[in-house]
């Protein structure tokens, strides 16, 4: 009985861990991000982030391991376009965190036998590494959408301003300021890494590189091009809005239409999951014999992964459909 209060202890007081070290990393870069609003001024920004890097002794060390990675700059980047506040090597250290901790409760409460217990912590374990990357993926996806479908609306505001005699610039400071999130945020880095010294090209290749949008792709286009050869810059723009929101009222007709094939798609492969883990927690016994029995369990197991994940991707291929 102390031997289980005691993994218990351990495994809430690494949840907690995990949650100190997200918490102090995304106040931390809010913080600079605010000051950077208000001053714009490259030697307080040195002090951020020296402030920002005395702080981070506990993932500083796999930071400095994961960035030097191509797998950790495309974990910066999916981060980035997610919008959240994580260095790698703290998400990495969250994941680690999670998945420990979870899967040592799920030890201390998958059953009497060993094997009971070591399937529960496998089990644990890839919930806890699960969770959090599909959470990234579908953040990614919501962000992406709500961005394109606020990009007419950006473009209308940046039309009128330069009609008004506004450079592009003084526009995009415009568009982060009056329009909502995300578009807002995203421009307001722009304008930001332009007024610490950054070229307009380079800022607008950091903002699509956080926002993979074909839409996006076109605008930043046409403004580069607008910059090299000259050129009527907001009948332009006023034309890609035009498309643009042609784009978005088709995109959602088809989104509608096919609902019920993505909705059914997710439910049917969802399943399977489900039942497995209910009748894991009611009669173990019963599902033992998957991996008492290697051969037979493994093919069962393997094959039925297969036919799952195929029947996902042709479901969510038929719904997929490009405008």
């Amino acid at each position: 009985m102390t031997l289980g209060i005691i993994i218990v202890g351990l495994i809430v007081l690494l949840i907690l861990i995990g949650i100190g070290v997200y918490v102090s990393s995304s106040s931390e870069r809010n913080m600079m991000e605010e000051r950077l609003g208000k001053y714009i001024d490259q030697e307080q920004a040195d002090r951020s982030k020296k402030g920002e890097k005395s702080s981070q002794l506990v993932t500083d060390w796999v930071n400095r391991r994961v960035e030097k990675s191509s797998s950790g700059e495309k974990l910066a980047r999916s981060l980035a376009r997610a919008d959240l506040k994580f260095k790698p090597g703290e998400f990495i250290a969250f994941l680690f965190i999670l998945s420990f901790g979870l899967g040592g409760l799920a030890w201390f409460l998958g059953g009497d036998t060993p094997t009971a217990k070591t399937v529960s912590a496998i089990l644990g374990v890839v919930l806890g590494l699960g969770v959090p990357l599909i959470y990234v993926r579908s953040q990614q996806g919501r962000r992406l959408d709500k961005f394109n479908n606020q990009l007419s609306d950006m473009l209308n505001l940046m039309v009128n301003g330069l009609r008004a005699g506004y450079s592009t610039m003084q526009a995009m400071e415009a568009i982060s300021k009056e329009l909502p999130a995300p578009i807002n945020e995203e421009f307001r880095r722009v304008v930001q890494e332009m007024q610490l010294g950054i070229s307009m090209d380079k800022a607008l290749e950091n903002l699509l590189r956080r926002i993979p949008s074909e839409d996006l792709d076109f605008v930043i286009t046409a403004i580069n091009v607008q910059r090299e050869v000259g050129g009527p810059l907001a009948e332009i723009l006023d034309t890609i809005a035009f498309t643009i929101r042609e784009r978005v009222r088709i995109k959602g007709e088809i989104r509608v239409m096919t609902a019920q094939v993505r909705t059914s798609a997710t439910i049917l492969s969802a399943i399977p999951f489900v039942l497995f883990t209910i009748i894991w927690l009611i009669n173990q016994e019963y599902m033992m014999e998957f991996f008492t029995n290697i051969l037979c369990g493994g093919i069962a197991i393997g094959v039925s992964f297969l036919m799952i994940g195929l029947g996902y991707a042709v479901m969510m291929k038929i719904a997929d459909i490009e405008v």
